[in-house]
């Protein structure tokens, strides 16, 4: 008898290590954002101050988000996106660096601001040389793979910097993040290729903020979104006082929340390749479902975690729609339509943060914020639907639909 030829092992192409050191950098990115929250009561103790003070350094970092993202995108519009890619992540890990030095609060607050300025241009630029180096039809793909770095952090790296900070002190969290973004700046300096001349220009970018339709997108990220973060930032509290678990569960119950988000990210980048405007409107809709699901189940065990895993997923689908479709609103400066998603998202997180705090704060339980986050995802989605206008069977450039534009 005859054996078969044995078929030799797939070999990852040149794209393929390309996006790994892009998600690798999502991954570093990813853990140093959300882990600071888990970390909230260690270096507030070290550094003598309350919980609320200490979450100053929370926000100092949102701040950067927002501020950064389309300043050092416009700034930087005409620098090969390898080196800007670079020189991102070396200023994220530096910033790091300094955050674990902090003698004070104000120091802290004034690392973690300066380590928020490089986030949302890093995904703005990773998200454009990745759909560049995966071809055409497949950005979202590329798009997607990228995010995966973010989602996985939620699932390994924000539990796992916790648990170090816990045990070691977070300075030394911080510091080990910080050797995690040095790996990403190999990965990228290693395996992410020069792409010839820059397309862009300060000029095309600038223009782009002119651009109507890419910024009721941005508002309606930036208030859809809420509904997420009215949940997760007060899920700890939700899962002990209502649900009924220990705080030894909380980073578990995290952890399951991250897999419904890498699970979103890896199902949002073949919808999005399919119909962009599709996925978003699909994606608020299956995220008010979640946040419904999450109210009436989380009094028990298996439909708080459910609802959560669900939320996790449908969040992801609607983020990286969004974050395609504001790139494909701003087709000469691609860069900027995807940095602006995470500023979006940052505003969201405040946003759904202070009026989930409000509803709490007025007597109405831990679960009052999902129903807050749900009327904050309808009103994106009414945004969405509203200023929709067909502009006939225009394809993107990945010969991909993109849909009617808002």
């Amino acid at each position: 008898m005859t054996l078969a030829p044995s078929r030799p092992a797939p070999r990852l192409t040149p794209a393929s290590w390309a996006l790994f050191a892009l998600a690798l950098g999502g991954f570093t990115i990813g853990t140093t954002e959300f882990a600071t929250m888990g970390m909230l009561p260690q270096f507030g103790a070290d550094l003598g101050v309350s919980d609320p003070v200490a979450g100053h350094a929370v926000t100092a970092y949102a701040v950067g988000v927002v501020v950064g993202a389309p300043l050092l995108t416009v700034a930087a519009a005409r620098m090969p996106r390898r080196r800007l890619l670079l020189w991102l992540m070396g200023a994220y890990t530096v910033a790091n660096v300094l955050s674990a030095a902090a003698p004070s609060i104000e120091w802290l607050v004034a690392g973690r601001f300066l380590a928020g300025l490089p986030h949302g241009a890093f995904f703005g630029v990773g998200a454009a040389v990745g759909a560049s180096v995966a071809g055409p039809g497949r950005r979202g793909h590329a798009v997607a793979v990228m995010m995966t770095g973010l989602t996985v952090a939620n699932v390994v790296g924000v539990p796992l910097s916790t648990a170090v900070g816990q045990a070691f002190g977070w300075r030394l969290a911080f510091v080990l993040i910080g050797v995690l973004g040095g790996a990403a700046l190999l990965g990228l300096w290693r395996f992410v290729p020069e792409r010839g001349p820059v397309e862009s220009s300060v000029r095309n970018e600038l223009g782009a903020l002119a651009n109507g339709p890419m910024w009721v997108a941005f508002v309606a990220g930036a208030i859809g979104f809420g509904g997420l973060f009215a949940v997760y930032t007060y899920v700890a509290p939700t899962i002990t006082q209502v649900t009924g678990m220990s705080e030894g569960a909380v980073p578990w119950v995290l952890a399951v929340m991250g897999v419904g988000m890498t699970v979103g990210t890896l199902v949002g980048g073949r919808l999005a390749d399919r119909s962009v405007l599709g996925t978003v409107v699909g994606g608020f809709l299956t995220t008010a479902a979640s946040l419904v699901l999450f109210a009436l189940t989380a009094g028990s065990v298996a439909g708080a975690l459910a609802g959560l895993f669900l939320l996790g997923v449908t969040s992801q689908v609607l983020g990286l729609a969004m974050q395609t479709r504001l790139m494909d609103l701003s087709p000469r400066a691609e860069s900027l339509g995807a940095a602006l998603c995470h500023s979006a998202l940052n505003l969201a997180n405040a946003g759904g943060a202070f009026f989930g705090g409000l509803v709490i704060a007025a007597g109405y339980g831990y679960v009052a914020p999902a129903w807050t986050g749900l009327a904050l995802t309808l009103v994106g989605l009414a945004i969405v639907l509203v200023s929709a206008r067909p502009r006939g069977a225009r394809r993107s450039r990945n010969a991909g639909p993109v849909g009617a534009v808002a």
